[in-house]
């Protein structure tokens, strides 16, 4: 299909599937909003004002303000600079190692192929966020330690995916004439059979954002995570929830709400994009 009847399909899959059409926006949104933060509110994350401490929301501060009198409108956006950037950084590096790892199984099979899918069984045997609390509390809470445990729990999404499509596409004609043009194995899963499969991976790509930003936010929650004062999601959650008792719905709302919001509309916009390339939907 030419690049403009992809375009014309993929607007009429949005316009039919106005969810994920709107979870898609929203996403962009999300993302945008913590990207450029500093510059949508006037107060810092991290300033203290226990004068003004535990108001609820109002004009001047619109989620109100937690226990040492922080801007909680503040802290949620700083704290979805630091979750999105987890969560980027995990499914990217669990993606390109999963890719080429279950590609190169995916095309030679034999012995290592046979190897790598018993560890892959293995790891998915495990309850994913018990492995990954598991790895953080041994490798010690520190954001980058967060990033590996999450690329870890995730790698052998990547890995089945990318070996099953390669196995399946390894006897086309396409592969064989590349082969017959000289090209080595490396060379045909990187530059033939990898691209050719990276559509249908984008769908697990965006589910994959989702969890790793829940997984993040509920290591932190649980006192795996990040460090207070640094400002995160489920380490606001956490805090907050002691107040909730006491009437101070504010504090774990609006945390809570970023994190529902940011978890759903990646996991619409997975679906969005398994529509986008399923091939029923074109006809």
């Amino acid at each position: 299909m030419s690049a403009s009847g992809q375009t014309a399909h993929a607007l009429y899959v949005l316009r039919a599937n106005r969810i994920s059409s709107a979870a898609a926006v929203l996403a962009v949104l999300l993302v945008l909003t913590a990207v450029f933060g500093p510059m949508l509110t006037q107060y810092d994350p991290l300033a203290s004002d226990v004068a003004h401490a535990l108001q609820p929301p109002d004009a001047n501060h619109w989620a109100g303000t937690d226990q040492l009198g922080r801007d909680v409108l503040a802290r949620v956006i700083a704290a979805g600079r630091l979750d999105y950037a987890i969560a980027a950084a995990a499914v990217f590096l669990s993606f390109v190692i999963g890719a080429v790892i279950g590609g190169a199984c995916g095309f030679r099979g034999g012995a290592v192929d046979r190897w790598v899918g018993r560890i892959v069984d293995v790891l998915m045997a495990f309850p994913l966020f018990v492995l990954a609390m598991a790895l953080v509390a041994a490798l010690g809470n520190r954001v980058e330690n967060i990033v590996t445990a999450t690329a870890i729990i995730n790698l052998p999404f990547y890995i089945r995916f990318a070996r099953a499509e390669v196995a399946v596409r390894r006897q086309a004609g396409w592969v064989e004439a590349a082969s017959a043009s000289g090209n080595g194995p490396m060379r045909i899963v990187l530059g033939f059979l990898l691209p050719n499969v990276l559509p249908a991976m984008s769908v697990q790509i965006s589910l994959n954002l989702g969890w790793a930003i829940l997984n993040a936010a509920g290591l932190s929650f649980i006192g795996l995570g990040v460090h207070p004062p640094t400002p995160e999601w489920g380490i606001m959650v956490a805090e907050g929830a002691r107040f909730i008792t006491v009437g101070h719905w504010w504090l774990v709302a609006a945390p809570g709400l970023a994190l529902m919001l940011s978890v759903l509309c990646f996991n619409l916009l997975g679906d969005g994009l398994r529509d986008m390339l399923d091939p029923r939907m074109r006809t």
